[in-house]
């Protein structure tokens, strides 16, 4: 598992947008699965769910994108899962941190 948290400024569906084509063209196997979205308050909340398939590991794995706005101020956390290899022990974690790099590179770019 990998984790990548940032904090941005900008519009929140405009953010929205980027992030998921961002993700959605980093990889021809990359793939939407689901969301969540909430709004209270004036606090938006979306929760979304990708795939890939990742060579290194010979499987698929996912990222979890969580994308919190309030007015100008939005807030990034990507968590990737399903990447590593070993059934007592975590190794091989490459295709989890490679996934979340797609990640770190488009907030940087934001």
């Amino acid at each position: 598992m990998a984790k990548f948290e940032c904090a941005l400024r900008g519009d929140y569906d405009q953010a929205l947008r980027y992030f998921h084509e961002g993700v959605l063209n980093s990889s021809m196997s990359a793939s939407f699965e689901e969301e969540s979205y909430f709004q209270t308050f004036g606090v938006r909340v979306t929760v979304r769910v990708y795939e890939r398939y990742s060579m290194t590991g010979g499987n698929r794995l996912s990222m979890t994108l969580t994308l919190v706005g309030d007015g100008e101020k939005i807030y990034l956390s990507g968590i990737t899962a399903g990447g590593s290899q070993g059934m007592l022990f975590k190794f091989n974690t490459f295709g989890e941190e490679a996934f979340l790099d797609t990640l770190r590179e488009l907030a940087q770019r934001w």
